[in-house]
């Protein structure tokens, strides 16, 4: 009975051996990766909780600026920002409190590169909407009308849809299309809440054009 429980070990012994000398080398790298790639990602969460509390330490001194109306130092946190902590949310909203700050203060270029930035390189879609929309209105005053309908064609988010429209507007207006600006505002205006006091500002550019919008054509 003894000898056959141990040929039974003996049996089993081989089987594992065997197993493992076709797979054993498979099962340890599979493993490896499976604790590296797990370590990574603790790894990489708490990295960018480090980056974003020391971003936040930054968006304070960047708030400051802002309360005082400072372009030079709003421009220099947001160059630092973006320089250290890029890929934190506090850039990405430093890059568009700078680009106020320094359009306030006519530092027009100094805008566009800051805003240029966000729309580029944020990895939230209303950031980048709201920047390609801010630098549309600026190129609209540098009168370079084409530069300004193609930073408009790159408004992705719906959020902006309207807002986007009734700048196109503004920018054909400029171009001396007045039709095709009035079909912009209108889309612009349907496109608004009428919860929105903005619209009435897109109403007036329609009334002003002789196109004044129907009621019913309110947005809800």
């Amino acid at each position: 009975m003894a000898t056959n429980l141990d040929l039974q070990e003996q049996e089993q012994i081989d089987a594992v051996k065997a197993f493992w000398g076709q797979y054993g080398n498979l099962i340890t790298w599979t493993v490896t990766l499976v604790l590296v790639a797990f370590a990574g990602w603790n790894g990489w969460n708490w990295w960018q909780r480090d980056q974003a509390a020391k971003a936040s330490v930054m968006f304070d001194e960047m708030d400051q600026a802002v309360q005082a109306a400072d372009a030079d130092k709003a421009g220099r946190v947001f160059k630092d920002l973006k320089d250290r902590f890029g890929r934190t949310v506090y850039a990405q909203q430093a890059g568009l409190l700078a680009a106020k700050v320094q359009t306030d203060k006519g530092q027009a270029d100094a805008a566009i590169a800051s805003l240029t930035w966000v729309a580029d390189e944020a990895s939230d879609e209303d950031y980048r909407s709201l920047a390609h929309l801010r630098l549309a209105g600026l190129l609209l005053d540098k009168q370079d009308y084409d530069g300004a309908l193609k930073q408009l064609d790159a408004v992705k988010s719906s959020e902006f849809a309207g807002l986007a429209d009734d700048r196109r507007g503004d920018v054909l207006a400029a171009q001396g299309k007045p039709a095709e600006a009035v079909a912009a505002w209108k889309k612009g205006w349907d496109a608004l809440s009428d919860k929105l006091d903005y619209r009435r500002i897109v109403e007036a550019k329609l009334t002003a054009a002789g196109a004044q919008p129907a009621a019913s054509g309110a947005a809800q």
